[in-house]
C-alpha cells in the first residue's frame, strides 16, 4: 500500500469528505457546504485524495464532480485484511519466526528451559 493512501486516510477531514462522496459525487462547493470547510481547503484535500487514487473527478459542464473510487478503497481494505489474517509466528521455534540473535534480545522471549514454569 502506498504511503500516500495512508496519509490521505489518516486525516479526519479527508475521511469526512470520503464519507460524503461514498453515496454520490459532489462538486467542491457542495462538499464545502456539507463539510463546513472552505472551498480552498476542500480543493487541497481533494488533491491529496486524487493523488492517493481514492477519488475520481468527472467533468460536468463547468464543474468537476468528485466521487469515491470504491474499487481503490476495496484494494486498501483487501491489503489491510491480509495483515489481519496473517498468522503470528512465535519466536520460540528454530525453523520459523525471528533469527536466534534477535530472539535472544526480545523482551517477550522465554528460553526453552523456563517455558511452562511459573515465574
Amino acid at each position: 500500500m502506498d504511503a500516500k493512501v495512508l496519509k490521505a486516510l489518516g486525516e479526519p477531514k479527508r475521511f469526512q469528505l470520503l464519507q460524503l462522496m461514498s453515496a454520490r459525487g459532489y462538486c467542491v462547493g457542495a462538499l464545502a457546504l456539507r463539510s463546513g470547510l472552505s472551498e480552498s481547503a476542500v480543493s487541497q484535500h481533494l488533491r491529496v485524495l486524487r493523488e492517493a487514487g481514492l477519488v475520481l473527478g468527472v467533468k460536468r459542464g463547468y464543474y468537476t464532480h468528485y466521487r469515491l473510487d470504491k474499487e481503490a478503497l476495496e484494494q486498501v481494505i483487501s491489503e489491510l485484511q491480509q495483515l489481519l489474517n496473517t498468522q503470528c509466528r512465535p519466536c520460540s521455534g528454530p525453523f520459523y519466526g525471528c533469527p536466534e540473535s534477535e530472539r535472544l534480545q526480545c523482551k517477550s522471549y522465554v528460553p526453552p528451559e523456563k517455558r511452562g514454569k511459573e515465574n
